[in-house]
């Protein structure tokens, strides 16, 4: 299969300067992920994990303080490769939203409040194809239509739609162009559960139709089970596990991983769920060695000093753990 984005020892750091003292977090540490074409790939974890910082990254939307120390990120679009990370303005305007675009967590970020959203998805298009208005208004009918969306959201104002509903509009005007690659940031986020699945459903349909690879941001691992084909793990800037989405649901093998499932709600059991004892650590001063490891209920002692490597345990899957040296660890 093609890889259509890579990034290879990614750092990106938050840095910052006052009254002469200067602040680093690292909120992306040597991050190394291949995504292929066509595939639905997510990234989970705890709120401030670095999940966010590294979509900015590869989304190529980033400024200081946000700033890449190290590594790269690499698109691969028909054979051609470019840099993610050094966009010029015409690298952008040649590929946002027709090779890669973007779903951002709130739909009124997007959509023009003062205007229908016929005249929005008109604007948006017109700045890639020259089309007259008929032409366009033509074009968004058809695509929504296509996308099982009533008629008459077209003539509706964002306010008039439901958040449910402006937030599938907002899909279908990331994706009008039909691009090869799209950054979900948190796409069912403050929306019910029967909302959600129709979100989910439309975001499956879309990458179906066109073979489209999803990036998808999101700390509900339910929401990865039902989309993702692979996961990935991150904690404190780390990428600490990555697997095919059933491997990590039914297999974890990093005690961090193994927490998120375990807090996961189950129909068949009444009781509490576990929590994650601890906080995550300030990144500004990470803990040597595992990041994990004041968190950690099977802490080793070298955990505190040595940062663990990759190691591979099975097919595509990859853990960032000392346990997996250990003789007998399941």
């Amino acid at each position: 299969m093609n890889t259509i984005v890579n990034t290879q020892d990614l750092k990106a750091y938050y840095i910052t300067k006052a009254y002469g003292v200067e602040r680093t977090v690292k909120a992306v540490d040597n991050v190394t992920i291949a995504i292929e074409e066509g595939e639905v790939y997510g990234l989970a974890g705890e709120s401030g994990c670095g999940k966010s910082t590294l979509l900015k990254v590869m989304l190529g939307e980033f400024q200081p303080p946000l700033t890449v120390v190290g590594g790269s990120v690499t698109y691969n679009f028909d054979g051609q490769e470019k840099n993610a990370a050094s966009l010029t303005e015409e690298d952008r305007q040649e590929i946002r939203w027709s090779k890669v675009s973007y779903i951002p967590q709130g739909s009124m970020h997007v959509l023009n409040p003062v205007r229908r959203i016929q005249d929005t998805f008109h604007d948006f298009i017109v700045t890639h194809k020259p089309m007259s208005k008929r032409e366009t208004f033509d074009m968004t009918r058809n695509y929504l239509r296509e996308l099982g969306l009533p008629e008459k959201v077209m003539r509706s104002y964002p306010h008039q739609l439901s958040g449910g509903m402006r937030q599938r509009v907002t899909i279908a005007l990331a994706t009008i162009l039909w691009p090869k690659l799209i950054f979900a940031d948190e796409p069912t986020t403050a929306l019910d559960v029967v909302v959600q699945r129709g979100v989910i459903q439309l975001l499956k349909e879309i990458q179906q139709k066109k073979n489209s690879t999803i990036v998808l941001i999101t700390h509900d691992l339910g929401v990865h089970a039902n989309l993702a084909d692979h996961i990935g793990v991150l904690y404190a800037g780390k990428l600490v596990e990555e697997a095919p989405t059933r491997t990590i649901l039914t297999k974890p093998r990093h005690p961090y991983t193994q927490f998120l499932i375990k807090s996961l709600p189950t129909f068949d059991e009444r009781s509490e769920r576990e929590g994650i004892p601890g906080r995550p650590p300030a990144l500004d001063h990470p803990p040597s060695g595992c990041r994990f490891h004041t968190r950690c209920p099977l802490l080793l002692e070298k955990c505190k000093t040595l940062e663990p490597e990759m190691f591979t345990v099975g097919p595509e899957h990859r853990v960032a753990c000392h346990l997996i040296t250990e003789v007998g660890h399941a």
